[in-house]
């Protein structure tokens, strides 16, 4: 048997939001991969096998499923938003790295829509000149690191979205980010908090970076930061094509 793996998002929530492409991916899938919130948003039928796993199990998840592509079933690795950005595209193609023998298999990666674009378009456009994608989470890269980033980020003018703001084993996260860009950002900079985008309980918010309290993000929430020409206009913020 000749076996596939394909790498695909499904968005950030809405159903609809899921590519003709992915759905068709899954319509012919015999298994199924993925974090156990992403896996229930799969409907079952007869012939697919569902195989959800916990988080920060990302490698012996990818190694999995390129095992069964390997004996001959047609596997799907689902993330949520865009599998290529901080989701399972980069732990499959680690994996495959580490163990060679699954270098020769159908790969392919179908994109969908990330959680920064969908919070922006229900925003309006406040990504509509340069701007930086930043994971917040320091499980695998040191909190230095990411405060570096925010500071240069910041002093080149970078409009930001950030994932994973918060969480309950990082409470104080935010507030080290806020503190971080209230020294390089004045204090009317528009900050916004897009939580649950595309799903019935989506809720936003934006108000000035003196304003911003780590409570109004946790994981639900992405955040974007304008840079310093970013605006409102009516509901909507947007930043303009000639900013900077």
């Amino acid at each position: 048997m000749s076996g596939s793996l394909i790498i695909a998002g499904l968005g950030p929530g809405n159903p609809a939001m899921v590519t003709p492409e992915v759905t068709l991916a899954l319509s012919e899938a015999t298994d199924i991969v993925g974090y156990i919130p992403y896996v229930a948003r799969i409907t079952p039928r007869p012939g697919l096998t569902l195989h959800p796993s916990d988080n920060r199990v990302e490698l012996n998840r990818a190694l999995h499923a390129l095992q069964m592509a390997q004996s001959g079933q047609r596997v799907v690795v689902v993330s949520s938003g865009d599998p290529g950005v901080f989701a399972m595209a980069s732990a499959v193609f680690e994996a495959v790295e580490a163990h060679p023998q699954f270098a020769t298999l159908d790969i392919r990666v179908l994109p969908g829509i990330t959680a920064m674009l969908a919070a922006a378009a229900a925003l309006g456009a406040p990504l509509g000149h340069d701007f930086c994608a930043i994971n917040l989470s320091d499980n695998l890269k040191p909190w230095a690191l990411i405060e570096r980033r925010l500071r240069l980020a910041a002093q080149a003018d970078f409009a930001m979205a950030f994932y994973n703001p918060r969480s309950a084993s990082r409470p104080d996260t935010f507030t080290q980010v806020l503190h971080t860009l209230r020294q390089d950002c004045e204090p009317t900079r528009l900050i916004s908090f897009a939580r649950a985008v595309s799903t019935p309980d989506q809720h936003l918010l934006t108000v000035t970076l003196e304003q911003a309290q780590p409570e109004m993000a946790d994981m639900r929430t992405v955040v974007i930061v304008g840079n310093s020409a970013t605006r409102r206009i009516g509901p909507h913020v947007y930043t303009p094509r000639s900013a900077g």
